[in-house]
């Protein structure tokens, strides 16, 4: 077996890559010649987002994915994302670094036994929230994301009976905001799950006067504690905003990069996971992403992320839903 299909067997691409080799240029000289384009999420490592083309939440690397006049997508990511992508540009080839990037929020939600659960409620209507395998979003109404959920559930009636899935943390907090009662799936972030109260007492403690920003997928009494609770994007705005110069950021650590080089002036803290000592708390899918693997996938064109036809025709309705309704309510 030849070196090139000994990485396909094992799943992912892993090429020794040349000593001294400038990834960065050779990488935009790729994206030159094969019109590619690269996205990167703000929990990838910060090398990687300043490699991108684009980069921000699943709402906004959605709407430049189905924008991108590009002939190659490269999703710097979760699989989730790049499979969202493949369905809202069926005619393009989308890659990502590592097949093994996945989402444990999108694991806690098989597509078959949520379908199930949708089955059984045939009077509700289903939102699901992005972070979703492509067979999740096919039983599903409208996709949301932590930067639109609230407008999207108050735009159905209050009568209209809802499901949300999968992250309960999230329906959670959109039930306590909008006077809703979502009936929940039982799904959650493995990232977000890990924030401790204590923790990030102790660190109000030790820096007093930082406000606490904290993500919506966090356990409820943690939001409790947080000044603002919005999406990684909304997160990052109120930074920049803010004429505060400490923060406390309870989400996956890779957006203090954003937040440090949109605010040189101010200091962010991340809040490390309940059960380490380690300084922050970090998405080991997200950190599959590397400078090499984009550099392989796109110099092999490998791995390529592509969705069952029948799958992808269900699920891009909820997907151009959401989109639809951000664009009319211009988030």
């Amino acid at each position: 077996m030849d070196l090139k299909a000994s990485w396909i067997e094992k799943g992912f691409i892993d090429e020794p890559i040349p000593q001294g080799l400038d990834l960065k240029q050779e990488i935009r000289q790729l994206c030159e010649e094969k019109n590619a384009i690269i996205l990167a999420h703000y929990y990838t490592i910060g090398e990687l987002q300043d490699l991108a083309d684009f980069v921000g939440d699943s709402l906004a690397l959605a709407q430049k994915a189905a924008t991108t006049d590009a002939d190659i997508i490269v999703m710097c990511g979760v699989h989730f994302m790049a499979e969202t992508n493949k369905i809202l540009c069926p005619n393009k080839k989308v890659l990502i670094p590592d097949l093994n990037s996945s989402c444990s929020l999108a694991e806690s939600c098989p597509g078959e036994d949520f379908a199930k659960f949708v089955a059984a409620h045939p009077d509700h209507k289903v939102i699901s929230y992005v972070n979703t395998s492509a067979a999740t979003k096919a039983v599903t109404d409208v996709v949301v994301t932590s930067s639109n959920a609230k407008q999207i559930v108050e735009s159905f009636p209050k009568e209209q009976k809802l499901i949300f899935g999968p992250d309960k943390n999230l329906g959670s907090y959109i039930n306590s905001i909008t006077g809703r009662n979502m009936l929940l799936w039982d799904g959650a972030c493995h990232v977000h799950e890990r924030f401790s109260i204590e923790k990030i007492i102790d660190l109000k403690e030790q820096n007093p006067g930082a406000k606490v920003l904290a993500h919506p997928e966090c356990k409820g009494p943690v939001l409790k504690l947080a000044d603002v609770v919005g999406s990684t994007a909304n997160l990052l705005k109120y930074a920049v905003n803010s004429l505060d110069k400490t923060f406390i950021v309870v989400t996956e650590s890779g957006i203090l990069h954003e937040m440090q080089n949109k605010c040189p002036d101010k200091r962010f803290i991340p809040v490390p996971p309940d059960d380490s000592t380690c300084a922050c708390n970090e998405c080991n899918y997200m950190r599959l992403n590397s400078m090499e693997k984009v550099y392989n996938c796109l110099k092999y064109e490998w791995p390529e992320v592509d969705v069952d036809k029948q799958v992808a025709e269900r699920a891009v309705r909820p997907i151009k839903a959401m989109l639809d309704i951000s664009a009319r309510l211009g988030l």
